[in-house]
C-alpha cells in the first residue's frame, strides 16, 4: 500500500517571542546576516527557517517591522511610562 504524504505550504509565521531574537540583529542587514546572526545566537529553529522562508532579492533590512509589518511598537502597549 503506497505511503499517503500530507503537504503543507510553509507558513511564515511570528510572535513576539520569536521576534524577541532579533532584537539585538546588526540592522540593517541581508536575509544572509540575519539567518547567520540567528543560528550565532542560538535562535529557535523556528526563526531560522522563518528567515529562510523570505524572498531574496539582495534586499536589506532595516528592521523587524519590514520582515513582519505587524511587530507592534510601543505606542501599541496602553501604558503611560511618565507613571512609572
Amino acid at each position: 500500500m503506497p505511503k499517503l504524504t500530507i503537504l503543507t505550504p510553509d507558513i511564515m509565521y511570528w510572535t513576539l517571542e520569536l521576534a524577541s531574537y532579533l532584537e539585538d540583529a546588526p540592522w540593517p542587514a541581508s536575509k544572509d546576516e540575519l539567518i547567520d546572526f540567528a543560528i550565532r545566537n542560538g535562535s529557535p529553529l523556528e526563526v531560522v527557517e522563518n528567515l529562510q522562508d523570505l524572498e531574496d532579492e539582495g534586499d536589506i533590512y532595516e528592521s523587524i517591522e519590514e520582515i513582519w509589518p505587524d511587530y507592534p511598537s510601543r505606542e501599541d502597549f496602553l501604558f503611560n511610562e511618565d507613571e512609572y
